[in-house]
């Protein structure tokens, strides 16, 4: 772990690895770069494998500003200039490929590849925001430890939620959830819900593209995942059977197959 700073926040930077090509990983909302620990694992021998943790969240500083998207895509392209290392690889995982969709469309030169994983370019559905708002509050007042567990449907499949052999599992990544801070969570759960859609700037995206969803996800449904296929030329589509949201939690070895897969296509 190595706290920079970077675009006025002390951000919490993780290297691994140490290939001859860069893959910068951007993890989800409520997580920290250990989602993406899986991955590494596999990638490490590949990649120089970077890993942030974003403003708010992990053990990056809590600032008292900065949560909306274009920010955080501006601490990513702070990360990778000051890295030397672009273009990069770029994985982003939910809220995180909601940034990495505004990193290429910022500064495309920077990278190399996209992988938008479990994510949407889309605004937040009004009808979803009072029950946002509602687990924002009880997340500050309360503690995120009386919070996770109501998540659990959000994130998770019913199978890997009810299955006691994944029940080890479950509260590994629900721990993850609970040892941020609140405040910073519920600040960074505010600059994603208020987000506004980029749909229709999206196939200004000119990348190599590899886009993953779910059949189970209910945080960002399959359809928005098509829209972003639909946009971006000459993307790729995966869908991933049998998982909710947590791609990587329900079916890491699958997950690093199509990554694989993807990266000795565009190598």
């Amino acid at each position: 772990m190595a706290i920079h700073s970077l675009n006025s926040a002390r951000l919490d930077i993780v290297e691994s690895g140490s290939g001859p090509d860069t893959l910068v990983l951007l993890h989800g909302l409520l997580f920290s770069h250990r989602m993406f620990d899986a991955q590494v694992a596999g990638f490490q021998s590949r990649f120089r494998c970077i890993r942030m943790d974003f403003r708010g969240q992990g053990d990056s500083e809590v600032t008292d500003a900065g949560y909306d998207l274009d920010t955080l895509a501006d601490d990513v392209v702070a990360l990778i200039e000051h890295l030397d290392g672009g273009p990069v690889h770029l994985l982003g995982f939910s809220m995180g490929g909601m940034v990495a969709q505004r990193v290429a469309l910022k500064r495309p030169e920077l990278l190399r590849s996209l992988v938008l994983m479990n994510t949407s370019a889309e605004p937040e559905p009004i009808y979803k925001r009072p029950r946002f708002a509602l687990l924002n509050l009880a997340a500050r007042f309360l503690g995120l430890e009386k919070v996770a567990p109501k998540i659990l449907p959000l994130l998770f499949s019913d199978r890997f939620i009810e299955d006691s052999a994944c029940r080890e599992e479950r509260e590994r990544w629900l721990a993850m959830v609970t040892t941020n801070d609140r405040i910073g969570v519920s600040r960074a759960v505010r600059g994603v819900v208020s987000r506004k859609s980029i749909l229709d700037r999206i196939d200004q995206i000119r990348l190599p593209t590899l886009i993953i969803t779910a059949d189970q996800d209910r945080a960002t449904p399959e359809a928005r995942a098509r829209n972003l296929h639909e946009r971006i030329a000459g993307s790729e589509l995966i869908i991933i059977e049998d998982s909710g949201h947590m791609t990587v939690a329900e079916k890491p070895a699958e997950i690093n197959q199509a990554l694989n897969d993807f990266y000795a296509s565009v190598a």
